[in-house]
């Protein structure tokens, strides 16, 4: 539909009086009883009905303070609209592809253009700081074309390094964001970058929204990410509020900060005063910079925080998602192109299973080199078995069964003598030194007893609220 009807509809739902009725016959539909819905599956099916609840008193939250420009939230309409209900040819992309491979494409694409970071903080993931690796722009630019193409993508994101640091032909990244201006984009930002007048250019921009990194409130945050860090995180926040861009918070769960990133101090101060849209979760990996073992929850941390989450977003209406606690959600890991899933493709080419499975099993630079495409990529051996192992692990499954815990989704990190016996097999590549590294037997077997520990505290919560569908005794 043209732009013009997004920017009505917007504006009608700018009008208090007419939003809050629409908020609330939607939120009485969320909460229709679940009676259609297979018995192992009720408890998945109303963790997803809190969190479309939380969308809605989000959007609510959102508009009735004017957090965001009505430009911007048509835009975003827009986008989302289409990504939802795409048109009959963007629906070809995705049946050619079913019918030549035999599954749905990945949803989404995530990519770290540079590993060059203004900043340096202790853990990154990345080991990200001064460098020059890159993605140069046509290769980024033809990975991002070939995905809308050949997978009808509609959404893309970047991480870092620092996104914001990104130079390549005169060009920096919100100039390819604007080349793929009918595409939704996510950016993690470390944030100290965002001045007036890139907050400025988001909102004539409108579909890309960046997530802030926080470690807690400010004594956790300068002590990971540097002294003076959190103050120029709110400055940011301040511009882009100013702007009328939606933004989020993205958050590094561990043993030393799991209970005050859950807090009502934390959660008040970010999305209420600072106006949050959302919150992303990602519980520590010892990978990158460090590998602090000692850094990743205690398994009854975990288990404490997944029932603080569903707590925060049931009666708090905060649209926070965690990317381990929450994998019920999305039936799993959603790593190595399956289907609803993504692909990760770093500064150097190397295309990997997820931001936190450091292996490769390509280089998009040799791919192309070799007259190749983007399905060349997915269709990988390393990449087809872990797809096969998330299938026989419960993903399209008709029934949840108990030896299939997606409290544990991530192989990586839960289950790695699964992952080093891929990689072993299919001689999958590590992406850089501190990759290498981690085939240290010391680091093998601290993994491997941390996925035994996190089974055994799991386990019980798994069989209990969503097998036997228990939820009213937790």
């Amino acid at each position: 539909m043209p732009s013009g009807f997004w920017m009505i509809l917007v504006r009608l739902l700018y009008q208090d009086w007419l939003r809050r009725p629409v908020v609330g016959l939607v939120e009485r539909r969320l909460r229709a009883p679940l009676e259609r819905v297979h018995p192992t599956w009720r408890e998945i099916e109303r963790q997803r009905r809190l969190i479309y609840s939380a969308v809605v008193h989000t959007v609510d939250r959102v508009i009735g303070q004017r957090l965001v420009s009505p430009p911007v939230a048509a835009v975003v309409a827009r986008l989302w609209s289409g990504a939802l209900k795409p048109s009959s040819g963007q629906r070809a992309a995705a049946r050619r592809f079913r019918q030549e491979h035999g599954s749905d494409p990945p949803w989404f694409l995530v990519i770290s253009p540079t590993q060059a970071c203004n900043l340096r903080c202790a853990g990154c993931y990345a080991d990200s700081g001064p460098s020059d690796a890159h993605l140069d722009w046509d290769t980024l630019d033809r990975v991002m074309t070939e995905a809308e193409q050949l997978w009808n993508v509609p959404l893309f994101v970047f991480s870092g390094g620092e996104p914001l640091t990104y130079r390549s032909a005169g060009h920096d990244l919100l100039d390819m964001v604007e080349r793929h201006a009918d595409r939704l984009f996510l950016m993690f930002t470390n944030g100290t970058l965002i001045d007036r007048a890139t907050a400025q250019r988001l909102a004539r921009l409108g579909n890309l929204t960046p997530a802030l990194s926080v470690e807690g409130m400010r004594a956790r945050t300068d002590e990971r990410r540097g002294p003076g860090t959190f103050d120029r995180v709110l400055r940011a926040m301040a511009e882009l509020r100013q702007a009328g861009v939606p933004f989020g918070i993205s958050v590094t769960a561990t043993r030393a900060n799991c209970e005050e990133i859950l807090s009502d101090e934390f959660l008040d101060f970010f999305f209420h005063q600072q106006g949050a849209f959302y919150g992303f979760i990602f519980q520590y990996t010892p990978i990158g910079r460090g590998c602090h073992m000692d850094w990743l929850p205690t398994a009854e941390q975990a288990i404490a925080f997944w029932r603080r989450s569903w707590e925060v977003v049931e009666k708090k209406h905060l649209f926070l998602l965690d990317f381990w606690n929450h994998g019920p959600l999305v039936e799993g890991c959603i790593a190595a192109g399956r289907d609803r899933g993504y692909l990760y493709i770093d500064w150097n080419g190397q295309v990997m299973p997820c931001v936190f499975f450091p292996y490769a099993a390509a280089n998009i630079h040799q791919v192309y080199a070799q007259g190749g495409t983007l399905n060349d990529v997915w269709a990988a051996p390393f990449f087809a078995a872990i797809r096969a192992w998330q299938r026989e692990y419960g993903y399209g499954q008709c029934e949840l069964t108990a030896e299939h815990n997606w409290l544990r989704p991530c192989p990586f990190r839960d289950d790695h003598a699964r992952c080093r016996e891929w990689v072993a097999r299919y001689g999958s590549q590590p992406a850089d030194e501190t990759a290498a590294a981690l085939t240290d037997e010391n680091y093998y077997e601290q993994m491997i007893a941390y996925g035994q520990e996190q089974r055994a505290c799991t386990q019980p919560l798994w069989e209990q609220v969503y097998v036997h569908s228990g939820a009213d005794e937790w």
